[in-house]
């Protein structure tokens, strides 16, 4: 994380800061957003900057919430991930660096991208 002044092991949950601060990844279908469907903007729970807007979101089956684009492309840093035996895109929030998830190109037009993130990286704003 970019903030080393904030102390994230007391803002966040446990399973927060292990996503955010250290690149964890929660269960899938566990999370309070994978099957949300309320209208509303998905923030960063780190420094909620805004990320993501409600009529983005669409189910692709995976278990995590899936975007087919950011809110806006400066609010999403991509770095290359070859963690855990893949190659994939890493997203994280530009302004203060928490690890969101990864985006892969199988999601629906008009982007063709899916933005899979952890529910534990957001927060919801209606």
């Amino acid at each position: 994380m970019d903030d080393k002044t904030i102390d994230w092991r007391t803002k966040l949950t446990p399973e927060a800061f292990k996503v955010c601060c250290e690149k964890g990844t929660e269960r899938p279908f566990t999370g309070a957003f994978w099957d949300h469907s309320e209208v509303g903007t998905y923030h960063c729970v780190c420094c909620d900057t805004p990320l993501f807007r409600s009529d983005t979101k669409f189910d692709a089956g995976c278990g995590w919430p899936s975007f087919f684009e950011p809110l806006r492309s400066e609010v999403i840093r991509e770095t290359r991930d070859t963690s855990h035996g893949m190659i994939r895109v890493e997203v994280m929030c530009d302004s203060c660096g928490a690890h969101l998830g990864h985006v892969f190109p199988d999601g629906p037009p008009p982007t063709g991208l899916r933005y899979c993130i952890n529910s534990v990286s957001l927060t919801f704003h209606n």
